[in-house]
């Protein structure tokens, strides 16, 4: 089994196109039962993000693999085939633990060193196996990937700024508004972007804000922590109409704000200026409502120019980070590679074995005119010499042997060698 990563991200992706392939909960127990009947699919995990949504594969070929992952992406997200020419990028072995574990050290992110990638990279190998669908080949490069993105956070300063994104939303409304202090703050959502919200609004001195959010006790929960007023999103229509900020980080499927309800809002407010912060992917807020006088909507893909100047990892950052993740990489190569070719290394050492004791019985009778300590430097000789045949074939299968093909030409090896105690997995 090879393993294969398919995905877009914001690289080449429009925000448009992420929005119709992110996965939902319901999408994700459907695109499991369809990847696990793909021919040629052994295992599959989903990592759908706000920058990305990815599917790894452990495959028996590359090409089967590619076709019913990218089939899993199409028909999940009700995508034609042909949408996704230009943006699906792919990676094949290394390169996917590569990928992997640079997505999970936040290196691929748009902000550099974000947090949150890591533990949904963690989620999304725990949803997978509670589906059935991850074995040990992706859980094995997941742990490692996480493993890498821990390693990134704790020994560089990468991560400083999680937090990124809300800074510049924040920014870009201060200057629409002309400023933030005392502004009518109103939070949809109550997850980690809503809570880091309204986090680094009260910094800058907003006055009263209130959290609206589907669960009434998780908007609750918020409210507490922050000193802020909460409500559902019933109250939303006529929140609409009191809030100067609007920012929104739901996990919502759809819009939850819509032009007619900011139309609506906007007759009530007689020229106030409203300005949202669309944080979420797919977007929450209606991107017609920018189309309306007076409303100034920022979401992601307003926010994708001006984020890397708020990252302030350095070139040295960056390079140990990368350099951590090769790290990694290779120990999950040779971890790999030792499971793979275990069985095969163990039969060539009874082999071994085998030839040495046949060779010595056969001299048995002419070893016993020696003292007990000739004939152990004798057969201690003997053994040494097979031990350093053997030597450089285990050695050169476990750094030479290409990726995914490690069993295959271990089999091979033992065929031609005559271990006939070696099964194929």
């Amino acid at each position: 089994m090879g393993i294969l990563g398919l995905g877009v991200s914001f690289r080449r992706a429009p925000v448009e196109l992420l929005e119709r392939l992110a996965f939902t909960d319901d999408d994700l127990t459907k695109a499991y039962r369809l990847a696990i009947d793909q021919p040629g699919i052994e295992e599959a995990v989903i990592l759908s993000t706000c920058n990305r949504v990815e599917i790894y594969g452990a495959v028996a070929t590359y090409h089967a693999g590619f076709l019913g992952l990218k089939r899993v992406l199409s028909e999940t997200g009700g995508v034609a085939a042909d949408e996704l020419s230009d943006p699906l990028y792919s990676h094949w072995e290394r390169d996917a633990a590569d990928h992997l574990f640079e997505v999970a050290a936040g290196l691929d992110s748009m902000v550099l060193g974000e947090t949150q990638i890591h533990a949904q990279v963690r989620e999304a190998l725990r949803r997978a196996a509670a589906e059935g669908a991850a074995g040990a080949a992706l859980t094995g490069v997941f742990h490692s990937a996480a493993r890498a993105g821990r390693r990134v956070r704790q020994e560089t300063s990468l991560g400083a700024a999680p937090d990124a994104f809300v800074e510049l939303g924040a920014d870009l409304a201060t200057d629409a508004l002309g400023g933030l202090r005392g502004s009518d703050v109103l939070v949809v959502g109550a997850g980690q972007m809503a809570a880091l919200a309204v986090k680094h609004l009260h910094e800058r001195g907003v006055g009263p804000t209130r959290i609206l959010n589907r669960s009434l006790e998780h908007a609750r929960a918020l409210a507490v922590r922050t000193n802020a007023a909460h409500g559902d999103l019933q109250q939303l229509p006529g929140a609409l109409t009191h809030a100067d900020l609007v920012v929104s980080a739901t996990g919502a499927a759809g819009h939850v704000v819509d032009d007619g309800m900011v139309a609506t809002a906007m007759q009530q407010r007689r020229g106030r200026p409203l300005v949202f912060v669309d944080l979420a992917v797919p977007r929450d807020i209606d991107p017609r409502c920018a189309d309306i006088d007076g409303v100034t909507l920022l979401d992601i893909a307003a926010l994708r120019d001006g984020v890397a100047a708020h990252s302030p990892e350095t070139a040295e950052d960056i390079a140990q980070a990368r350099r951590l993740v090769e790290d990694e990489v290779g120990r999950w190569l040779s971890r790999r590679r030792g499971e793979e070719l275990a069985p095969v290394i163990k039969a060539l050492r009874r082999h071994g074995d085998a030839v040495v004791h046949a060779e010595l019985e056969r001299v048995r009778t002419r070893l016993v005119a020696l003292d007990p300590a000739e004939r152990e430097a004798v057969e201690s000789a003997v053994r040494g010499v097979a031990a350093k045949l053997l030597h450089d074939p285990i050695v050169g299968m476990k750094e030479r042997i290409e990726p995914a093909r490690e069993r295959e030409v271990a089999l091979l090896l033992a065929q031609l060698l005559g271990l006939s105690d070696v099964e194929p997995s």
